[in-house]
């Protein structure tokens, strides 16, 4: 046993188990680096749907905003027809980089109620009608004198008589001239 070298024999024993057990475990740490880089990929892609989702909705957001305001200018003016009105003059009001609302036109930017007024000025048609009435309007459907009797809305039915029928379409025309006047 002189010329055998123990040492040797061992050292060897022992590197050759360390690399068998580095190859045994080597393909579990890639399988693992392979799932963590899987998870990464779709936290990545997530969060990059989130981050588009996110602009559209603030788009969306400010897209409401700016139709909320005109709309509400438009009322302001006394525009009969908003919706009409706001689709014919949503395309030239926009937000600047500072946040305010302007119209861009032919003579460059201006504040959004001056654009709306003038828009307004220019096309009377949207305003509320000047007199009551007209093709089509019967002359039977005038507002009652106050102090008849009210109208009951659990009244109303289908087969109600005429008088009743037409009392209801008289209340009904005297509340809407009302609203109509501001009372």
């Amino acid at each position: 046993m002189e010329g055998i070298d123990v040492q040797a024999i061992v050292r060897q024993a022992i590197q050759e188990y360390a690399t068998n057990e580095q190859a045994k475990s080597e393909p579990a740490y890639k399988a693992e680096l392979q799932e963590e880089r899987k998870r990464r990929e779709q936290m990545e892609r997530r969060l990059n749907e989130l981050a588009e989702e996110n602009k559209q909705n603030r788009l969306k957001a400010e897209e409401a905003e700016r139709g909320s305001a005109v709309r509400s200018e438009l009322q302001r003016l006394g525009v009969a027809k908003i919706d009409l009105a706001f689709k014919a003059v949503q395309d030239g009001i926009v937000r600047c980089e500072d946040g305010r609302l302007v119209a861009r036109g032919e003579s460059g930017e201006m504040p959004v109620r001056e654009y709306l007024s003038a828009f307004v000025k220019e096309n009377p048609e949207f305003l509320p009608a000047r007199i009551a009435g007209g093709t089509g309007m019967t002359g039977n459907l005038k507002a009652p004198k106050a102090g008849n009797e009210s109208v009951n809305i659990d009244r109303i039915r289908p087969g109600m008589n005429a008088e009743e029928m037409q009392r209801v379409r008289e209340e009904i025309v005297r509340v809407a001239s009302q609203s109509l006047r501001g009372l």
